[in-house]
């Protein structure tokens, strides 16, 4: 059974970074890895993704701030997030899709940034 593990977020002042990670244990093979957050009272929204052969989506609102990268080695997914504002705070979930199409999800991690 695969199951996906995050790790990294925290409380950061404005300006400051943090990195996640999320591993995944069990057998998969993710054509595309991805992070989403969602603050209270908001739907959860798509921050960016990367597919096996590399290629990367951003959100408008994180463009140029975070990183997404993988370790396919590792089985795992990255977000470096750099110059963080307030309007960042949220749960932070990975999520990775099966050649199949099969959606896995972590169980979150929260991101709070103090102004």
């Amino acid at each position: 059974q695969v199951q996906l593990v995050e790790s990294g977020g925290g409380l950061v002042q404005a300006g400051g970074s943090l990195s996640l990670s999320c591993a995944a244990s069990g057998s998969i093979f993710s054509i595309r890895m991805g992070w989403y957050r969602q603050a209270p009272g908001k739907q959860r929204e798509l921050v960016a993704d990367i597919y096996s052969g590399g290629s990367r989506n951003y959100a408008d609102s994180v463009k140029g701030r975070f990183t997404i990268s993988r370790d396919n080695a590792k089985n795992t997914v990255y977000l470096q997030m750099n110059s963080l504002k307030p309007e960042d705070t949220a749960v932070y979930f990975c999520k990775y899709t099966d050649y199949v199409g099969k959606n896995y999800w972590g169980q979150g991690t929260q991101v709070t940034v103090s102004s």
